[in-house]
């Protein structure tokens, strides 16, 4: 394991070794023609669902019913536009069409999750990740409008809280999720929560 947390590089993203590493705080992340790497970051950048900070004027989005929001609707069309959307400082995408395909079939297999946001009837935000157990694994989020995304994880961490999920995954910093109330967590933290909560 390298200082980044960089476990091990496979030649494929099998769908076995997909779901083994879930289970193990593991994640893909690699780009187009490179080999498979395998993530465990340490710190861990986590989300308790009762530490989640709305905004007030969030608040207001979502009393107004701004946008509609569904769970589960269009999987494949949320992870194509999280690959496709301009990322500041960022070229190309990560989610290749090797990662997308064995994503589309945990779906079908009821691990991975996706979040939709709609105005006036266009796909304008969203999200995917993977269930395992009790947590939720964000992969990746994507927003076309301002707080589309943000309006969409809002609902999702309150229906996951309802349905007994104790922390949410993301992975590695960003201001966007820190705003949200996420936070860093050791990796021997997580990995624990991770097999006994």
């Amino acid at each position: 394991m390298d200082a980044d947390g960089l476990i091990a590089v496979s030649e494929t993203l099998d769908l076995q070794r997909l779901r083994n590493a879930y289970d193990s705080g593991i994640f893909p992340w690699y780009n187009e023609g490179e080999l498979v790497q395998w993530w465990c970051p340490n710190p861990r950048f986590v989300l308790f669902p009762s530490d989640l900070k709305v905004s007030s004027s969030m608040r207001k989005i979502l009393r107004l019913g701004v946008f509609d929001i569904s769970f589960n609707q269009d999987f494949a069309s949320v992870i194509s536009a999280c690959a496709a959307v301009e990322r500041k400082g960022q070229s190309g995408t990560w989610i290749t069409d090797e990662m997308k395909a064995c994503y589309i079939q945990l779906h079908q297999e009821g691990r991975a999750e996706s979040v939709e946001v709609w105005l006036e009837g266009e796909l304008v935000g969203g999200l995917y990740g993977i269930r395992t157990g009790h947590v939720f694994c964000g992969e990746s989020m994507f927003s076309k409008v301002s707080n589309a995304s943000k309006a969409g994880f809002i609902r999702w961490v309150e229906h996951l809280q309802l349905q007994g999920v104790t922390l949410i995954d993301c992975q590695v910093y960003t201001e966007h999720l820190a705003s949200l109330g996420a936070h860093e967590m050791s990796r021997t933290a997580f990995l624990e929560w991770l097999q006994t909560k």
